[in-house]
């Protein structure tokens, strides 16, 4: 079996930056829903590393869910279509929904998911994300909790995959050319 590390190309964000900006949106967080019934919904499987960690940050009481949904279908385009693969289990309805994701990219898939959400009537919604990539936006969407703003290239690690792998890095790396070579 090949080591993983060896196809990271570089390291965009180390395991101590991120540890760092996770306490800082923690605080920024528990600040804000202080006194509020926070819900975090995480989108599977790529925010459950950061969700994890930012909730265990967190110095209020939040309860979690979550959903597992594609717009991609077999492509690495997405189709626009939200294919929900598992729904929430608990009923936002009153609650203060925090939908954590690891990358906000294209914009689409959660776009759709923001829209969903809202329409089950939580008594607000927020959006909070690992990692923001504004320059491949296609829709018109915005973060409210940014961990790092981060450039046009693959990134992997702390949750984010390519093919399954590389999840379990525990820092952000640049993924090298060679490796998904031309799949995107």
């Amino acid at each position: 079996m090949q080591n993983v590390f060896s196809n990271v190309e570089r390291t965009l964000i180390t395991k101590e930056e991120i540890d760092e900006r996770i306490k800082e949106l923690a605080k920024q967080i528990s600040d804000d829903y202080r006194d509020k019934n926070l819900l975090m919904i995480g989108v599977l499987k790529g925010s459950v590393v950061f969700m994890t960690d930012l909730m265990r940050a967190l110095d209020i009481n939040c309860k979690i869910d979550f959903m597992a949904v594609s717009s991609y279908g077999s492509g690495t385009k997405s189709s626009g279509n939200l294919n929900i693969q598992m729904d929430l289990r608990k009923d936002v309805m009153g609650y203060d929904v925090l939908i954590a994701e690891d990358i906000l990219d294209s914009g689409h898939t959660l776009s759709k998911v923001k829209e969903l959400i809202l329409s089950r009537k939580p008594a607000s919604l927020k959006i909070v994300a690992m990692l923001d990539k504004p320059t491949r936006r296609k829709v018109d969407i915005e973060i409210d909790y940014t961990g790092f703003e981060v450039p046009d290239e693959f990134v992997v690690g702390y949750g984010l995959d390519f093919d399954e792998d590389y999840r379990n890095l525990p820092f952000i790396g640049v993924l090298k050319p060679e490796t998904y070579n031309g799949s995107l």
